[in-house]
């Protein structure tokens, strides 16, 4: 039995050291430092910076309308009765002929009257002048011997005395010749002539048709010169000239044009803080309404680059490489494109990273590469 005590107590001994020594190598193995891992380089493209002089063109869009428009409107009522040619859009007519006759026929007949009645004024008072104004009789029986009530009325003769105008006043001469001119003037109305060679874009009203005053009847213009309004940011206002020459493309970018800067308005839009700026053009496939877009040359800025909008962090950052670490740098945004970014504030020779980097951070170790053309940086 005490040999069984002492090999227990040997045992006991023995486990007590084990548990002891076995924590240990535990805890060691808790605090020993893990072995560094190996970081890893990444490729990526640069391109040397190389300041120089960069043209801001500013892009502007917008319709183009006719310079020379006139909207038809009736300023009397009757029958659409005649047109020199077929009113149809897409009509041509040259200057001085009819666009649109209004049958007058009626109002006609009411001129006709007035004028016969003038022309009885004035024979009424012949007898007087044949004996108060002797001198003055003969002009105004050869204005009577020309008088025709299907022409215009012509001038009355001029009174060569006071006394003599004061009595042709007072016999309501000049006011019966007044208000026959005021109803000639009016009676004119009942015919629309083409102002200018020009073509007919709208069409309202059919032969036959009862024309009523303020009735919009159509639309002419000459397609010959037409005009692009855009809308400039302010800032750029003051750099545009009127007469400088602008590309203009269509929005496929297959035709392509040339306008000229005709006015800038002086006024700018509260809301959006632009100027309209009219762009001239004349060429003879241009159509009222097409949509065409405008690159203004607004100024030339020095010591800067363009670059992709996507190279930008933050909007005002970019990443260079130094000792083949990528770091973030500050630079001046002075002008944003659609997809480019025109930046100062990098030195000439600065390694600029030219594609976007997965994943990149101040401080990556890379290993980079010369961009030799825009294609490497694609398949990168």
């Amino acid at each position: 039995m005490d040999k069984r005590k002492i090999i227990l107590s040997i045992l006991g001994v023995l486990l007590i050291v084990l548990a002891v020594f076995g924590a240990k190598a535990i805890i060691d193995s808790n605090v020993k430092e893990v072995p560094e891992t190996t970081k890893v380089v990444k490729n990526v493209f640069v391109e040397t910076v190389q300041n120089r002089k960069v043209p801001i063109i500013v892009p502007a869009n917008g319709n183009v309308t006719a310079l020379k428009k006139m909207e038809l409107f009736s300023e009397v009522e009757g029958i659409f009765q005649y047109s020199s040619k077929n009113f149809r859009p897409g009509q041509r007519y040259n200057r001085g002929q009819v666009l649109l006759s209004i049958n007058s026929e009626e109002y006609a007949a009411s001129v006709r009257s007035a004028k016969s009645e003038l022309f009885n004024n004035i024979t009424s008072i012949m007898p007087d002048l044949r004996m108060d104004y002797p001198d003055s009789f003969q002009k105004w029986q050869n204005y009577l011997d020309n008088f025709d009530v299907n022409s215009t009325t012509k001038p009355l003769p001029e009174p060569d005395s006071d006394k003599e105008k004061y009595f042709i006043t007072g016999r309501g001469i000049q006011s019966a010749y007044y208000e026959i001119k005021n109803l000639e003037e009016r009676l004119r109305k009942f015919n629309i002539v083409a102002p200018f060679d020009g073509v007919l874009t709208e069409a309202a009203v059919n032969p036959g048709t009862l024309v009523r005053p303020g009735q919009k009847l159509g639309e002419f213009i000459d397609p010959s010169v037409y005009e692009l309004e855009v809308a400039v940011g302010k800032k750029f206002s003051d750099l545009l000239k009127i007469g400088e020459d602008v590309a203009l493309q269509d929005l496929d970018g297959n035709q392509t044009y040339t306008g000229t800067v005709s006015r800038i308005n002086a006024r700018v839009d509260r809301a959006s803080q632009t100027i309209q700026v009219f762009i001239r053009i004349e060429a003879p496939d241009i159509r009222e309404g097409m949509y065409l877009e405008a690159k203004l040359d607004a100024r030339d800025e020095e010591n800067a680059i363009e670059i992709a909008r996507e190279l930008l962090v933050d909007r005002s950052k970019v990443y260079v490489v130094k000792d083949s670490v990528m770091v973030l740098e500050d630079i001046n945004p002075v002008y944003f494109s659609s997809n480019k970014v025109v930046i100062k504030g990098l030195e000439d020779g600065d390694k600029l990273v030219s594609a976007p980097v997965p994943g990149a951070h101040p401080g990556m170790k890379v290993q980079i590469q010369e961009q030799e053309d825009t294609a490497k940086a694609e398949e990168f």
